[in-house]
Formats: C-alpha cells, sequence, structure tokens
C-alpha cells in the first residue's frame, strides 16, 4: 500500500515532523510517500491561507496521480479536503476528521489544543462542517507569537502540557486533540502524563486511511462527492487538468 501524505504548509521542518509521525503509525507495508507544498505559507492560520494551501494540495495529488492507494492531507483544518475526494478515486483523509473520528470512538467530548489563537475560528468551523459541535469541549491556543514554528513542541513543552490538563479539569474534556501538524508526535511524549486519551492527527490520519484502503468500498459516481463535470478551463497545471479533462 501507497499512501501519499501531503504537508499543505510550506515548512520542510513541519514535514519531516509528519513524515517521521506517518511512518511510525503505518503499517510494515504501507509506504509512506511525503510532499511539502510547492507553494503557499509557512504555517496556516487563517480560510485565505487554507484556500491556498487547498489549491497546493490539489496540485500535488494531481502531479503524482496514479502512484498512490490513498491520500493523507496533513494540516488540521484540513485545507482543500473536500475539493480532492471529489478530484481522485482513492480515499482521501484529512488530518481533523481522522483525529475527530478517533475522538468519538474514546469518549463523549473531546477538546483541541492549537498553536495559535488565530486559527482557532477555522478551527471551530472544520468542526460545525463534521456536524460535532455539540461534542466539542473547548478549544485552547498558545497565545505567544512562534518563534519557530518547527519547534513549537520543544518551545512550548510546559504550557501546552497545562492547557491539556486546563481541557480536563476545567472544560470537561474526555479526549484531547493535539491540532496542527507542528504537533505531529507530541502525543506519545504525553503518554502517561495526562488522565485522559491524547488523539494524534498525523497517526490517526494514517491508520484511517488505510483502513479505507482495505476496507475497498468502492468510489462515488454519483451523489455529491462524484468528480466534478467536464467543462473549459485555463491556467491549471497539466496533471490537474488532465484529470478534470478525464484524459488520464
Amino acid at each position: 500500500m501507497k499512501i501519499l501524505v501531503i504537508n499543505p504548509n510550506i515548512s520542510q521542518d513541519v514535514t519531516a515532523l509528519i513524515e517521521k509521525e506517518a511512518k511510525r503509525a503505518a503499517d510494515r507495508d504501507t509506504e509512506i510517500i511525503m510532499e511539502t507544498a510547492p507553494f503557499g505559507v509557512e504555517y496556516i492560520e487563517t480560510r485565505m491561507e487554507a484556500v491556498i494551501a487547498g489549491y497546493a494540495c490539489s496540485c500535488v495529488a494531481a502531479e503524482r496521480y496514479g502512484q498512490y492507494d490513498g491520500v493523507v492531507i496533513a494540516a488540521f483544518g484540513d485545507p482543500g479536503l473536500t475539493g480532492v475526494k471529489e478530484l481522485l478515486n482513492v480515499p482521501v483523509v484529512g488530518m481533523t476528521e481522522a483525529a475527530l473520528a478517533s475522538a468519538c470512538l474514546l469518549g463523549q467530548r473531546f477538546s483541541i489544543i492549537a498553536i495559535s489563537d488565530r486559527i482557532a475560528p477555522w478551527y471551530r468551523e472544520t468542526v460545525e462542517r463534521s456536524h460535532l459541535s455539540t461534542r466539542l469541549a473547548s478549544i485552547r491556543s498558545l497565545k505567544d507569537p512562534l518563534k519557530n514554528v518547527g519547534t513549537v513542541q520543544e518551545d512550548y513543552t510546559d504550557r501546552l502540557l497545562e492547557m491539556c490538563k486546563e481541557a480536563v479539569q476545567k472544560d470537561g474534556a474526555d479526549v484531547i486533540i493535539l491540532a496542527g501538524a507542528p504537533l505531529a508526535g507530541l502525543a506519545r511524549s504525553l503518554e502517561g502524563k495526562i488522565s485522559v486519551p491524547v488523539v494524534d492527527g498525523v497517526s490517526s490520519a494514517v491508520k484511517h486511511c488505510e483502513s479505507l484502503v482495505k476496507l475497498g468500498p468502492g468510489i462515488a459516481a454519483e451523489g455529491s462527492f462524484a468528480k466534478p463535470p467536464v467543462k473549459p478551463n485555463k491556467g491549471l497545471p497539466e496533471k490537474l487538468a488532465a484529470i478534470l479533462n478525464r484524459t488520464c
């Protein structure tokens, strides 16, 4: 099995964190194909940045078309997820939807730990899109400007742990979701330090994607996730246009 894991951020440091956790989570016979967005921003905080990142993910998925059995969009908030699901005939899984699915299997109410205040509204809307707002206990986030997106875990270890404990003790969370690719792998280091289950988005997405590939549920030929209709287009990358035009 080959899974394409796309970092929609342009940070290579974050890509390294994602790849390390994805490979630790994957089955032995699963090959992780890691790609970084060819354009965009260092890390996504806003809706506009998510729009750019979604297009970048589409371009990467098209460029690698035919080389994978499933795709993971490795940014919390799932930029471009629903569009890429329409585009491809393989399972496409987002970090957020995978983490939420895992959290719902582990408890009734979950809290999300985020790396910035600005990012919280977008995360809340992502939860609403999944129709799980009634199970969201809280979103807690770091307040200080990030020194380096690739070293968030090291720079804010104590505060991240404190926020997790506050979410449990003050907000009533049954499960903690560590949100954002820069926090990939942190759940492993927090094991035993928090009194409720902790969910990592990257490992959840990889395992759910593997499961969907093995289940072989078929593709959407009808319904809202059927491929976009063929129509004139202009200025798109060659391989993306070929998928849309049904010429590959």
